[in-house]
C-alpha cells in the first residue's frame, strides 16, 4: 500500500512537471515589454500637428514589433504611452512627469519648444533620453545629456529665411511679427539676426499671441513702412488669416514663416491668398530620401491623409532608440544613452549623427513657396 502510494505521488509530480513545462518554456520566451513615451498637442488648435506626430510614432512601433526587436538576446516589444500636452508648458510638464512615473525608457516629443524646454529637465533628472523636433536653440543649450534634436534649429531656419529675404527677394523694408511663444519669438529673433547680418534692416518688430486671428490693427500699423516682406513666427492657424488680411488691406508684402506655417492647413485656410508666400522647414525633402517616398505612401494608405509636417521625424526618433538599444544590448537608458549620443543612422528623414550637445549634424533646411495651392520647394540649404 505504501509503495503504491509512493508511485502515485511520483506520477503526480511527473504529470505536474509535464503540465508546467510548456508554461516555463513560454515564460522563458515571452517578449519583454518596453514602454516608449510620446507627447504632443493632441487637442486644441495644434492637434493636427500632434496627431501627425502620434500617427508616425505608432507606425514606427508597429514596424519594429512586426519585424521583431532583439536586445541582449531577449525579444522586445515596444508599447506606446501617449500624453496630450496641449501645447501648454504647464500641462506639458505634468505630462512629462506622468511619462516618467509610467516607467518609459525613452520619450519621443514634445512638439513645441515652449513645452520641450521645461519638460527636458524632468527627463534629465530621470535619466531618460528625449528626442524632440523642438527648434528653439535653448533646448540643447541647457547642458543635459538626455536631449536630442531631430531637426535643425531656429538658428538655421530663421537664418535661411533672413538671408533669402535680403539676398534673393531683395527686400528693402522688412517687418517681423511673432506670437510670443518660445518657438515664435525664438525663430523671429533668428530671422532678425540673419537680416541684419546680410545687410538688411527690420523696419518694425511687432508681437501678438498664439490665440489671435485678427491682425488688422498690427497690419494697418505696419502698412506705413510699405513692407516687402512680413515674417511671422507662429503657427498656421494664425499665419493663414494673416495672409488673407494682408490681401484685404492692400499690402503687397510676401509673408514668410517657419515650419509651423508649412502645412496643408495653411493652404486650406488661406485659400487663394496663400499664393506667393514662403516658409522654411528644418529638414530635407522627404521624397528625395531613399525611404522617404515609401514612408509617405505607407502613411497615406494607413491614415488616409498626407503627412502634416514633422511626423516622419518622430518615426525616426523611435527607430534611433531601437538601434541604440540593440547596439548597447540593453533597454536601460543609462546603458544605451552613450550609443544614442554616438549613433550613425540612415533614417527616413536624415542621416543621423549628433553633436556633443545633442544637435543634429549637417541639418538641412528646405525653403518653399506656395504655387498652384501647393508648397513648392525653392531650395535646400545646409
Amino acid at each position: 500500500m505504501a509503495q503504491n502510494k509512493l508511485f502515485a505521488q511520483l506520477n503526480w509530480v511527473v504529470a505536474l512537471g509535464g503540465m508546467m513545462a510548456p508554461f516555463a518554456i513560454a515564460a522563458a520566451h515571452a517578449d519583454t515589454v518596453v514602454k516608449i513615451g510620446f507627447s504632443s498637442p493632441l487637442s486644441g488648435p495644434q492637434a493636427h500637428y500632434g496627431k501627425d506626430n502620434e500617427n508616425a510614432t505608432k507606425m514606427a512601433i508597429d514596424d519594429i514589433n512586426a519585424k521583431g526587436l532583439v536586445v541582449g538576446g531577449q525579444k522586445i516589444k515596444f508599447e506606446l504611452v501617449s500624453e496630450d500636452d496641449q501645447a501648454d508648458p504647464r500641462i506639458g510638464t505634468q505630462a512629462a512627469q506622468r511619462l516618467v512615473d509610467a516607467g518609459v525608457k525613452a520619450v519621443i516629443g514634445h512638439f513645441n519648444s515652449g513645452v520641450s524646454i521645461p519638460a527636458s529637465r524632468i527627463y534629465s533628472d530621470a535619466g531618460i533620453p528625449q528626442l524632440s523636433v523642438s527648434t528653439n536653440p535653448a533646448y540643447t543649450q541647457q547642458g543635459y545629456k538626455t536631449t536630442f534634436r531631430l531637426v535643425g534649429s531656429d538658428s538655421q531656419v530663421g537664418g535661411a529665411l533672413g538671408q533669402f529675404a535680403v539676398k534673393t527677394l531683395k527686400a528693402k523694408s522688412i517687418v517681423a511679427i511673432d506670437d510670443r511663444t518660445a518657438y515664435g519669438q525664438g525663430i523671429a529673433d533668428e530671422f532678425v539676426k540673419a537680416v541684419t547680418a546680410n545687410g538688411g534692416k527690420v523696419a518694425r518688430r511687432e508681437f501678438t499671441t498664439d490665440k489671435a486671428t485678427d491682425f488688422t490693427s498690427i497690419l494697418t500699423a505696419v502698412k506705413a513702412v510699405n513692407p516687402d516682406v512680413i515674417f511671422y513666427g507662429g503657427a498656421d492657424a494664425q499665419a493663414a488669416p494673416m495672409a488673407k488680411q494682408l490681401k484685404r488691406l492692400g499690402l503687397k508684402a510676401r509673408l514668410m514663416g517657419g515650419d509651423m506655417m508649412n502645412t496643408p492647413t495653411f493652404l486650406q485656410l488661406a485659400g487663394a491668398d496663400a499664393a506667393g508666400h514662403y516658409s522654411a522647414v528644418p529638414g530635407g525633402v522627404l521624397n528625395a530620401r531613399p525611404a522617404g517616398k515609401a514612408f509617405e505612401t505607407r502613411y497615406k494608405a494607413r491614415f488616409h491623409q498626407d503627412v502634416v509636417l514633422l511626423g516622419p521625424q518622430f518615426y525616426d526618433g523611435v527607430m534611433l532608440v531601437a538601434e541604440a538599444m540593440k547596439q548597447a544590448g540593453s533597454v536601460e537608458p543609462a546603458k544605451y544613452l552613450p550609443k544614442l549620443a554616438a549613433i550613425r543612422y540612415s533614417g527616413v528623414t536624415a542621416d543621423f549623427a549628433f553633436t556633443a550637445n545633442g544637435n543634429l549634424q549637417k541639418a538641412p533646411v528646405t525653403l518653399s513657396v506656395v504655387k498652384n495651392n501647393a508648397w513648392t520647394v525653392e531650395s535646400v540649404v545646409r
